[in-house]
């Protein structure tokens, strides 16, 4: 995997920065182009439903682990 990314993504109108690996960012945007959403609108749904105690790229990395799981049902 590659170093981190910094990348601006808008969450109910507040700006915020997300750091990724390039692997995830590329399939984040896969799953938000499947779903026929935003990229802005998919780190919404995954910020509302996070815990407190998870980050946002630790919640947009778990999420994409469940995408892709469910898809090949992995556990």
């Amino acid at each position: 995997m590659s170093r981190p990314e910094k990348h601006s993504l808008t969450l109910e109108g507040h700006r915020t920065s997300v750091s990724l690996e390039p692997e995830f960012w590329r399939a984040f945007r896969d799953i938000a182009t499947e779903r026929g959403i935003g990229l802005n609108a998919l780190a919404c749904e995954i910020d509302i439903a996070r815990g407190a105690e998870t980050g946002l790229a630790s919640a947009i990395r778990l999420h994409v682990l469940a995408h892709y799981r469910s898809k090949t049902g992995s556990d």
